[in-house]
């Protein structure tokens, strides 16, 4: 499957950081790490609040400008030698500066520097900032003001979209409405986590706050009058089968409801959200997916259409990632 040309909208940039280079980024800095690796090397949790823990330990490493650049770099390889031609990265300010917005922009000019160069180089990307819902509404605002502020309204800059990721289970979506109003103001694209641990009601609040595409949104298939209202408003989903199978939400594939979604109309796509946390890569989703739903080059071609169609790119890029999947 690392043939077939990819598009990849769902991928934190923290999570998606092999524990290998956190380790060796560590051993620089002489800093401890707590247990967060297994006897193999791997990322150790035990369920998602654990898995929160681990994630932000292993982020505590990254805290420089040039270590950002340096794990982009090391990431978008990742995503090319997996077929991806385009990424959507989930890039939190709060990581990158603390929220502060000059320190942002220090971190962001490292970054697109990366970004270019692996464009040239033949894959594509784009960031999404990140508030973290579990960090409350206020300092979600902080990193909502350094997305609108070098956020790029047309898609031709990096930065081009808010959406929330954290803790579902932390308040409602509606407590951040303040932050998703200044994005769409600043003319920038919206999404949100949603119904992953939620169930239906939290993909309900999410669309409430205008966003064009939900986080993982697995957990419609719950209500059926929520299934046919995203597949008539053209809602796209982000799904990261692997994540939910690897988290507990579904037991294994063949139980995993995104071939339903895709039968009842919804615009699905498919992504790997923190892939080393999850024993996965974006070339794997596919051959389980092929393994488990039968799919073939004509559900993956139209859920990569899915996919350019809502990218939070320019026209231009669009056109391009459509002409690749004709």
């Amino acid at each position: 499957m690392k043939d077939i040309k990819k598009i990849e909208l769902h991928l934190h940039l923290e999570g998606a950081a092999p524990p290998s280079f956190i380790r060796s980024l560590a051993a620089e800095k002489q800093a401890d790490l707590p247990a967060i690796f297994d006897e193999r090397g791997d990322y150790k949790y035990i369920d998602f609040d654990d898995f929160l823990r681990v994630y932000e330990a292993a982020t505590s490493v990254i805290t420089t400008p040039q270590d950002y650049a340096r794990l982009l770099r090391e990431v978008l390889q990742n995503c090319a030698e997996q077929g991806a031609i385009y990424v959507e990265l989930f890039v939190s300010p709060e990581f990158c500066g603390g929220g502060d917005l000059a320190a942002w922009r220090d971190y962001l000019a490292a970054m697109e520097e990366t970004a270019a160069a692996m464009a040239a180089q033949g894959v594509d990307s784009r960031a999404i900032v990140t508030p973290i819902r579990h960090f409350g509404p206020e300092r979600a605002r902080r990193s909502a003001i350094c997305a609108a502020e070098t956020g790029s309204a047309d898609g031709t800059g990096w930065v081009t979209a808010l959406g929330m990721g954290g803790a579902e289970a932390v308040g409602r979506a509606q407590d951040y409405a303040w932050s998703f109003d200044c994005a769409r103001e600043a003319g920038l694209g919206l999404t949100c986590h949603a119904g992953e641990w939620g169930g239906p009601q939290s993909i309900r609040d999410a669309l409430s706050l205008g966003v064009s595409r939900i986080g993982h949104g697995v957990r419609a298939t719950e209500d059926p009058q929520l299934v046919r209202d995203l597949a008539e408003q053209g809602i796209v989903l982000e799904v990261c089968p692997g994540s939910n199978i690897a988290l507990g939400i579904y037991p294994d594939w063949s139980a995993h409801p995104i071939a339903r979604l895709a039968d009842a109309g919804v615009k699905v796509t498919v992504s790997t959200d923190d892939p080393p946390f999850f024993h996965t890569t974006l070339s794997h989703e596919y051959d389980r997916l092929a393994d488990a739903f039968g799919w073939g080059d004509a559900e993956f071609e139209a859920m990569n259409r899915n996919a350019a169609e809502a990218a939070f790119c320019d026209v231009k890029t669009r056109d391009r990632l459509l002409s690749a999947f004709a």
